[in-house]
């Protein structure tokens, strides 16, 4: 049988196949979604054994949480995101993943105490999630309405738990929530004070520093498509808003370093985030409201 270092890996979305590397596929069917892209240079396959050559992977811990750590490949391979361990006292909780799974890496998280549970906010960050499933022996979550995405069989070993309601209680005080958008069955985690928000509800530039901001300026943005700039239409922000509303939170953590916010208003900021958008887009505020209205909690 052929080993998980020689599986084909996308190099631009650092998605693994059941495909051996010495025959690799025409193209990645995650990159030729519209949601995705394949670079100029055109379609570029790896396998980990070669990323292990070349990639290591480094972990920092939260400067406010102490139980909160990232985890992410350097240089920056495939989309580049992190992964963020979650520290609690039932466990831990891994949110999101990235490719590379080394033996430093997996020292350091057993060190931490392993894994309960991993939760993966949509396909473009399935990447290697049977790999991690088996070598901390634990489920992996993601939407039922996502699960078309994977690209990887269980026969492999590795065991990956469907979401197919509204939320799923992970761990005790940890839930995933389902709020569409990006993909039918994104999902954000929720925890005590903080949400992680990945790719569902991204942290724009003008949110880090909101320190005298004039009205209007927003904090996060809504998105279809991230790479290739197509927003959501108000159904859609609607949905999201419908599903986070009625949790408590003064704290994201987006997919990438440095995409923090840490405001008592944070709440309040994506909502007027959401009605800057659509009214952006051309629409009016009523009709964002409108479908708030007709999607009871």
């Amino acid at each position: 049988m052929i080993g998980a270092d020689d599986l084909l890996v996308c190099g631009t979305c650092a998605t693994q196949f059941d495909v051996p590397f010495n025959s690799p596929l025409p193209n990645c069917r995650i990159c030729d979604d519209p949601r995705q892209f394949v670079p100029p240079s055109g379609q570029k396959w790896t396998s980990m054994g070669e990323v292990k050559k070349e990639y290591s992977n480094k972990w920092t811990q939260d400067a406010v949480d102490e139980k909160l750590w990232s985890i992410e490949t350097a240089p920056k391979f495939g989309i580049g995101q992190r992964a963020i361990l979650l520290q609690t006292p039932d466990g831990n909780v891994l949110w999101d993943l990235i490719a590379l799974l080394d033996e430093p890496t997996i020292e350091f998280i057993q060190s931490k105490g392993g894994l309960k549970a991993i939760v993966i906010s949509h396909p473009h960050y399935y990447t290697t999630h049977i790999e991690w499933s088996k070598t901390f022996e634990c489920p992996v979550y993601i939407s039922q309405e996502d699960e078309e995405w994977v690209n990887r069989s269980e026969e492999n070993g590795g065991h990956t738990k469907l979401i197919t309601g509204h939320k799923e209680t992970i761990l005790p005080g940890i839930t995933a929530i389902k709020t569409g958008g990006h993909f039918p069955g994104s999902l954000v985690l929720h925890y005590q004070n903080k949400l992680l928000i990945a790719d569902t509800i991204v942290t724009v530039p003008s949110g880090l520093y909101f320190k005298d901001r004039p009205p209007g300026t927003t904090s996060y943005t809504f998105m279809w498509s991230i790479p290739n700039m197509i927003p959501l239409p108000p159904p859609e922000i609607a949905r999201i808003w419908t599903a986070i509303q009625g949790y408590n939170f003064d704290t994201t953590h987006g997919a990438f370093s440095g995409m923090d916010i840490r405001d008592p208003n944070v709440k309040k900021r994506i909502l007027d985030s959401m009605k800057i958008q659509v009214q952006g887009e051309g629409h009016e505020q009523n009709v964002f409201e409108d479908h708030i209205k007709a999607r009871p909690v």
